[in-house]
């Protein structure tokens, strides 16, 4: 099986909600959040989680994480800006789907703040 690393910036309270699945998958979107958007690479999410997140709520953190390759291949990848700037744009309602596809546990690899 064939994956491909992720990365996701969060806050504490979205930590939380990780570490409370045993590391394991991402808490459901609130209604105003239709898409869940995990980042391609380490420096842009490490970018998101010192600027936005500690800004936001006084930490950052950055997440790594698997997914097999067949599930993330099913979805856009969207540069937002710079050229670093990409991730997958995953629909809020297919965000379970995407749990069942992480291979292995979700690692902390970066904390700001």
């Amino acid at each position: 099986m064939h994956t491909v690393t992720l990365y996701r910036p969060v806050g504490p309270a979205e930590l939380v909600l990780v570490e409370a699945s045993g590391y394991r998958r991402f808490p459901p979107r609130l209604p105003e959040q239709p898409i869940f958007y995990p980042v391609c690479n380490e420096a842009y999410a490490r970018e998101i989680a010192e600027r936005w997140n500690v800004a936001e709520s006084g930490a950052g953190i950055v997440l790594r994480f698997a997914v097999r390759e067949d599930v993330v291949a099913r979805y856009p990848h969207q540069i937002v800006g710079a050229r670093h700037h990409e991730e997958l744009w995953v629909p809020a309602e297919e965000l379970e789907a995407f749990n069942d596809a992480i291979v292995g546990p979700i690692e902390v690899v970066a904390r700001f703040g």
